[in-house]
């Protein structure tokens, strides 16, 4: 497979993956009043982790090696407990639709994040561009008047922190295992620490939760938490960690649009005008150079 080959394919699984995590917050603004943040931001952690391990029993997939496994924590605790939890406690008091705002930090935090954990070098045209489709994303959060900072805020930022670290570290380690297989094992590793926690979470009450409240849970376990990263990770892998987690500029756009349809949630104007902005920026980082420095460990295995 040749370098621009694997660099669209990488975009394309990474685009699909973008889409399957656009729906996230809206979803989970759906189940949290009914369900509480533990259970929605954990729980959806606890459910993946069920599927991950029948996957790989049906595989018969042997463990990592040893070597592996603190990479795999640090994914587990950026995507599977920091991003849900905090995302999922941010939706308590801030809509969907301002929380995708922030979001749009994401792509930008990866990149930094990458430059550290993938060995990956992007070029100033890379940055530059970056930074025009940050911009965009800003400037559209200041024109949809998204409000004061609260808390709500704070942990939508940490959970970005959070997310970006894992996307980075899951990406750069797909190159060893295969993306589907760091989620799996990242699940599986965490699943022992949100057991216990989820367990003291659970009440009678949620029997009674609304089929909407369900709904969003099932989206976030089933597809948010695991079927997406599958797409995700491999992109990662193939196009670079740097310039495939530009594809998430789209993502507050997209959750907007969910938002509104889904949760009724109003969006002002200028969405069209920011989209298309947003889509240029992310064309243009798609093209742009990046270098990937040899890792330490040369005798790689193939994603």
């Amino acid at each position: 497979m040749t370098e621009q080959s694997r660099t669209r394919e990488g975009l394309l699984l990474g685009g699909l993956g973008v889409l399957a995590f656009s729906l996230t917050l809206p979803a989970t603004r759906a189940a949290v009043p009914e369900l509480g943040s533990t259970m929605v931001g954990l729980g959806r952690g606890l459910v993946a982790a069920m599927l991950a391990g029948i996957l790989l029993a049906l595989r018969r997939e042997r463990l990592p090696e040893r070597r592996h496994w603190p990479r795999l924590a640090l994914v587990a605790a950026g995507v599977v407990v920091g991003f849900p939890l905090l995302s999922a406690l941010a939706m308590r008091d801030i809509p969907a639709a301002h929380g995708a705002v922030l979001v749009g930090l994401l792509p930008a935090a990866t990149a930094v994040a990458a430059v550290f954990r993938a060995r990956e070098r992007p070029s100033v045209t890379f940055w530059l561009v970056s930074a025009a489709g940050l911009a965009a994303v800003l400037a559209f959060a200041a024109a949809q008047g998204a409000g004061k900072p609260t808390q709500g805020d704070g942990l939508v930022l940490l959970a970005v922190a959070a997310a970006a670290v894992g996307y980075a570290e899951g990406g750069a380690l797909s190159r060893e295992l295969g993306g589907w297989r760091v989620l799996c094992w990242a699940l599986v590793l965490s699943a022992p620490v949100l057991l216990p926690i989820v367990a003291l979470h659970l009440d009678a009450r949620m029997l009674h939760a609304s089929p909407r409240a369900w709904a969003g849970f099932a989206y976030v376990s089933g597809v948010s938490m695991f079927l997406g990263f599958f797409a995700w990770y491999r992109g990662l892998a193939l196009g670079g960690v740097a310039r495939v987690s530009q594809i998430q500029l789209l993502q507050p756009l997209l959750t907007m649009g969910w938002s509104a349809l889904l949760l009724g949630e109003e969006v002002g104007r200028g969405t069209l005008g920011a989209a298309l902005l947003v889509v240029g920026c992310v064309l243009a980082s798609a093209r742009s150079r990046i270098q990937r420095l040899p890792a330490p460990d040369a005798s790689l295995k193939a994603p």
